[in-house]
């Protein structure tokens, strides 16, 4: 593939916290989702890694959100 995958979960990761629809399809079908944004059928075990990367970084992102939302209180 010739595509740098960090940058590349990354920019998923914009594209499904800032989409609802988006965000209940791939709860709904992770794999099929990514494949869909990316445009390409990616590898099964190369898949499962891009897969972990998003939800990670969705989990960082909303982690990182709640955190400024706290520290606006004080």
């Amino acid at each position: 593939m010739g595509f740098d995958i960090k940058a590349k979960i990354s920019e998923i990761v914009d594209k499904i916290k800032n989409d609802k629809d988006l965000m209940a399809k791939f709860k709904a079908n992770p794999e099929a989702t990514i494949e869909g944004l990316v445009g390409v059928d990616i590898p099964n075990g190369m898949l499962d890694k891009v897969v972990e990367g998003v939800k990670s970084g969705i989990v960082a992102d909303k982690a990182k959100d709640a955190l400024g939302s706290i520290k606006k209180l004080f």
